[in-house]
């Protein structure tokens, strides 16, 4: 099948996401067709390589066409591709649940699966209100969540979400939260300096614990990036101190791991730049190296056993789970990525690429139209501004990010800003000299979109 008739098909049966499907009829909006991957690039059926600056949508770690993930998929395939996972188990989810508990520092102790980052949300936030309720607390059916968040797209994901191109139109399905500022430190909602902020923001979550806590049941973040709000970046210590917030109050700090998890920003999950445990905790995307959908919500022995009983008439069984739960296929693949990123020692082996990660957006700081640039482990952001003093954002229709796109493309890398970021999420496996290509690749595409006028 030609190329011409692959985009016709493609156009004509698909319907894509996050995509109004009128603007394809555009040429420079065509879908890329893409026929294979291997390491940090893929190929389209024309024979242009791109590097894949944002990890296929931030799940990919290891590279396209892993030999070792290769192998456990079709190993794994010739002996179970799945069986029902109630009543029945099998190796792959007991030894991946007893190896993550283990790299967890056996903290939090039961691992609930799932298939997709949302599904993990939606998991975690039924958990947390039955275990109020189970504790007698059928009152606390309220979370908080922050301005500027996002959490998935299914109904109780989008009630927690804060990103109203997203989430304003589906408000009338959702169920009522409590919203509190977001720490946007280039923006601070209490016109603070980065260098002497103390969290000040954090008063808006104490304010609400203080009007209503008997109503909250948790309070659910993304941790130390904000990553579809527009890879908004803030200090750890923020979430020790919410984490002291929780306990006074007595509510749950749900972490939202589905991002920032498997050593995004450095470490196994975010939480531990703060030095605290979170009561519940949800992780997909690079759980299996972006091979096979599969996430996990994972939690305490406080709350997993809340649910523990003879439970004769079911009240305090969890009633969750999808055909697909604990999927064979998807968990050795995740074992195996585990073992891979164990046998890399993988905080050493990222620690340079971090490094040079930060060398390299110094370019970026003196151009005319970049407001901040940041950086947390293997994430970085560098947010376009119409003014420096003023910090004056482009407006959505000037297309500022879609422009820059397209000539990234032109110059081999698939930028794809998020809102007003450029932004980079790559492969764990990008070497150095890529690094350096990849964010020349981004400037170049910037000056090109937004010249830098002496």
């Amino acid at each position: 099948m030609n190329k011409k008739q692959l985009l016709e098909d493609d156009l004509k049966y698909i319907w894509r996401p996050f995509t109004q499907m009128k603007s394809l009829e555009n040429e420079d909006n065509k879908p890329i067709i893409i026929k294979r991957g291997k390491g940090i690039y893929l190929e389209d059926i024309d024979g242009n390589k791109y590097i894949d600056a944002v990890s296929s949508w931030w799940v990919n770690t290891l590279g396209h066409s892993n030999k070792k993930l290769n192998k456990a998929l079709y190993k794994q395939s010739k002996q179970i591709e799945h069986v029902i996972f109630g009543g029945f188990s099998h190796k792959p989810a007991i030894s991946f649940a007893k190896k993550l508990v283990k790299l967890i520092n056996n903290k939090l102790n039961h691992v609930f699966f799932s298939d997709n980052g949302s599904t993990a949300v939606e998991v975690a936030l039924k958990m947390a209100y039955q275990y109020q309720v189970l504790k007698g607390h059928p009152e606390k059916k309220k979370f908080i969540a922050l301005k500027n968040s996002y959490h998935g797209d299914t109904l109780g994901a989008v009630s927690v979400g804060g990103i109203d191109m997203y989430h304003k139109l589906y408000k009338p399905l959702l169920f009522e939260i409590r919203q509190a500022l977001s720490p946007y430190c280039y923006r601070c909602p209490m016109n603070c300096e980065k260098e002497t902020c103390n969290c000040e923001c954090l008063e808006s979550v104490e304010n609400i614990l203080k009007e209503e806590a008997q109503n909250i049941a948790g309070i659910i973040i993304e941790p130390l990036v904000q990553a579809a709000g527009g890879m908004i970046m803030y200090p750890p210590k923020y979430i020790t101190k919410l984490r002291s917030i929780c306990d006074k109050y007595n509510i749950l700090l749900i972490d939202d791991e589905v991002a920032m998890g498997f050593y995004r920003t450095g470490k196994l999950f975010a939480y531990e730049h703060a030095d605290i445990v979170p009561d519940i905790i949800c992780a997909a995307k690079g759980i299996t190296a972006g091979y096979m959908p599969l996430s996990v919500t994972v939690t305490t022995d406080e709350i997993y056993n809340a649910f523990y009983d003879d439970d004769i008439d079911g009240y305090k069984t969890f009633y969750h789970g999808h055909s697909y739960t604990a999927y064979p296929l998807a968990l050795a693949v995740a074992l195996e990525n585990l073992k891979i990123l164990e046998k890399m020692n993988i905080e050493e082996y990222l620690k340079p690429k971090i490094a040079k990660f930060s060398k390299e957006l110094e370019k970026f700081k003196n151009h005319k139209n970049v407001g901040d640039v940041r950086q947390t482990g293997m994430i970085c952001a560098v947010e376009l501004v119409k003014d420096k003093k003023t910090k004056e954002p482009f407006t959505y229709e000037e297309g500022i990010g879609k422009k820059i796109y397209i000539e990234g493309l032109k110059l081999g890398a698939i930028l794809r800003p998020m809102w007003n970021c450029i932004y980079f999420i790559t492969p764990y496996i990008i070497t150095e000299k890529e690094i350096e290509k990849l964010t020349d690749i981004a400037y170049k595409a910037l000056n090109k979109v937004l010249p830098d006028e002496e």
